[in-house]
Formats: structure tokens, C-alpha cells, sequence
């Protein structure tokens, strides 16, 4: 009778076993010891695609360009269309990319701000 629940898991996403179970709201899989919550298998929440101000798909380390000039909050300083980021590293939340601007340093920017290279 058990064996029924255990097909309709989905496998694990780490090593792929098919022995996995539930333990209250989170599966587990008992050969590599990996939990994850059943939702997020369902969303595969890890899939989750930046895209550049024209649809390309940025990946870390991706170099990009300014395409609008930006004012850096709490300064003065302004990041100049055509500005050409390198090694961009890409982060969750509303400013998705974190990356290093000659002359003005660390800082993080929107991706509907900038075009890959």
C-alpha cells in the first residue's frame, strides 16, 4: 500500500533517487539526506530566469551595458548610458544583478537597466 505514495513523489532533485517521502510539509530523500519542500518541487523554484532589457538571458559573470543613465542613491554620482559592467553576479529581489562599477564601486542594478553584450 505504501509503495503507491512513494511512486507519485517526485525524485529527488540532487541525486534523482525515486525513494522519496514525505516528513510533514518538506520530502526527503533518504539516500543523500536532501529535503526540499513539496511546493517547490512542483514551481522548481531554482528555475528562476533573469532577462536583459531585450530578452536576453543573463547568467554570473555575463558583461553588460547601462542602456539609461542612473543616479546612485544617497550621492551625487550618475552611471552613464553605455556604461560597460563586467563579471555581473546575479542575486534575488527586486535589484537582481550585484556588480562593481569602475569609479563609483559595488552596487546592484535592475536587469531592465542594462543589455548584454
Amino acid at each position: 500500500m505504501r509503495e503507491n505514495a512513494v511512486s507519485q513523489l517526485p525524485p529527488c532533485p540532487k541525486c534523482h533517487s525515486e525513494f522519496t517521502y514525505e516528513d510533514g510539509a518538506l520530502l526527503v530523500c533518504p539516500e543523500c539526506a536532501h529535503e526540499w519542500s513539496a511546493d517547490a518541487a512542483e514551481g522548481d523554484s531554482d528555475a528562476k530566469v533573469i532577462k536583459d532589457s531585450v530578452g536576453n538571458v543573463l547568467q554570473d559573470g555575463d558583461t553588460v551595458t547601462v542602456i539609461k543613465d542612473l543616479k546612485v542613491k544617497g550621492s551625487s554620482l550618475v552611471v552613464k548610458v553605455g556604461t560597460k559592467v563586467k563579471n555581473i553576479r546575479l542575486v534575488d529581489g527586486d535589484h537582481d544583478i550585484d556588480c562593481k562599477i569602475d569609479g563609483i564601486g559595488a552596487m546592484k542594478l535592475k536587469s531592465e537597466f542594462v543589455k548584454k553584450v
